[in-house]
This record gives C-alpha cells, sequence and structure tokens, in this order.
C-alpha cells in the first residue's frame, strides 16, 4: 500500500471517529434531563413498594405528592435540617446517595470500628420520606446501603408509625448473583419482612437475617427473617447494613426523636 493511501485511511477513520463521538457526545447531552427525570421516577416507585403505597388508578408520581414528604435529616443530632441551612443543600429529589457520600463538603468517613455495613463513607444529611395521613405519622422510609457480596446494595427500609416495626423493604441497585444474592429483589422474601420488629423499646436494633430459614416457632421468629440459601455472604451483609442504618451510626438518633413525639 503506498504511503498516500495509507495516509487516507487514517484520515477517513480519524474523521469517521470524531464525527461518531459528536454524536455520542451530543446524545449524551440531550439525553441527560430525561435519564435524570427517569432515575427520579425509579426512586419515586422503590420508596412507594417500600411503604407499600402503591394505590390501583394512581401513577407513582400522584401517590407520592398526596402521601410522601421529603426532608432533611442530620444523622448526627437526628434532627430536620432546619429551613435556613436547606441552601447548602440540593433539593431531596436530587438526592444522590453516591455522589453526596463522596463530596468532601457533604460526606465523611466513617470509623473502622463502626463500619458494620463496610461502606467507608456516609452523606452527613440523608433524605427521609415522611408519609402522613393528615397530621398523624404513619410511616418512615430511609434509605439504607451497605456491602454485599459483589456489589454495593442500595434500598428503602420502612417502619410503621411505632418508629419500631417494619413495613417493607425494597432494593432498587445491586450486583449480586441471579438466584442466589440476587434473591433481595424476590417479592415473597421482602414479603417476609413485613411486621417484623426492628428495633426494641429502648431502641436497640433487634431485627435479624439469620442463616437459614426462621423457626416459626421459635420466641425470636417476629425479629427474625430468613437468610438467602446458598448467599451467606450477601445475607451477612443485608444483615450488617440494616443494623448499622438503624443503629446509633445510623438513623439511630433521628427514629428516637420521632418515638419521643409521638
Amino acid at each position: 500500500m503506498s504511503q498516500d493511501s495509507t495516509l487516507r485511511t487514517f484520515q477517513v477513520a480519524t474523521g469517521i471517529c470524531l464525527v461518531c463521538s459528536l454524536f455520542v457526545s451530543t446524545a449524551a447531552v440531550m439525553l441527560a434531563p430525561r435519564q435524570g427525570e427517569n432515575k427520579r421516577l425509579d426512586r419515586i416507585k422503590n420508596v412507594l413498594m417500600a411503604g407499600h403505597l402503591e394505590e390501583a388508578g394512581k401513577s407513582a408520581g400522584q401517590i407520592y405528592r398526596e402521601r410522601v414528604e421529603d426532608r432533611w435529616v442530620n444523622l448526627t443530632t437526628g434532627d430536620f435540617v432546619p429551613d435556613d441551612q436547606l441552601a447548602d443543600l440540593p433539593d431531596p429529589n436530587e438526592f444522590d446517595i453516591k455522589a453526596m457520600m463522596m463530596d468532601s463538603f457533604h460526606g465523611e468517613d466513617i470509623p473502622a470500628d463502626e463500619d458494620i455495613a463496610r461502606i467507608k463513607r456516609r452523606p452527613k444529611n440523608m433524605v427521609v420520606y415522611v408519609v402522613k395521613e393528615g397530621q398523624r405519622l404513619q410511616q418512615v422510609i430511609l434509605p439504607i446501603y451497605g456491602k454485599g457480596l459483589w456489589s454495593t446494595l442500595y434500598g428503602f427500609l420502612a417502619l410503621k408509625d411505632d418508629m419500631r416495626t417494619v413495613s417493607g423493604i425494597a432494593f432498587y441497585e445491586h450486583k449480586e448473583t441471579p438466584g442466589l444474592g440476587g434473591e433481595v429483589d424476590n417479592a415473597g422474601w421482602k414479603a417476609s419482612w413485613r411486621d417484623k420488629l426492628a428495633l426494641s423499646e429502648e431502641g436497640s436494633v433487634v431485627i435479624e437475617v439469620i442463616k437459614g430459614r426462621v423457626d416459626p416457632e421459635s420466641e425470636q421468629a417476629h425479629r427474625q427473617i430468613d437468610g438467602l440459601s446458598g448467599a451467606t455472604i450477601t445475607t451477612r451483609g443485608v444483615d450488617q447494613l440494616v443494623k448499622y442504618w438503624l443503629g446509633e451510626y445510623g438513623f439511630g438518633p433521628f427514629l428516637k426523636r420521632l418515638r419521643e413525639e409521638r
């Protein structure tokens, strides 16, 4: 092949690459708003799923607007973030756990002796989802995350109005093995969390995801969840992430405040 032909081939290939890159970049920019909206709607659907708030004939957006109030909570104090400090935080609809926890201002390291969920960092403030009927608090839905076998699992845990009993759980992102750890998506397994006792009267975490199946005759059955068959590490990960987020270093101070205000 002559030098001119080689040069011509290189120029054509470079031109094609540049044109393709331009198309990809343009598509990414144009689709970004739609992707953001889809991500918001997916979060809303999973919040409603965790709280068993779906209603026939109503869209997820409509139910969310009518039933759910999203509020920022300071994890250290357990208080709702006051209005005069909200300007420093994103809109709750744009809450992104990954971005917040890695941000040098909004995130913080977790001491190793406290990090039973193996997440290393957390946001200083988290969005919680308060469900009311009139002025009466019905549920609170909490974002949770922690390490499984292959991935970090992200989801929501809903508590009933006593702030001690589970209403539901849903995971919306993970990369656990299908048929094993991936059974966190199994509707039957998720349903088994409903009405289980998560916290004692004193606020200690008592819920437990065990290895194997729960003995329905056991005195502890009311606070135990079946383990995931063949997925010991994912089972342990779910157990630990739930204990972390319900405990004193997670939403524990916030839940204590809500119980005291009932």
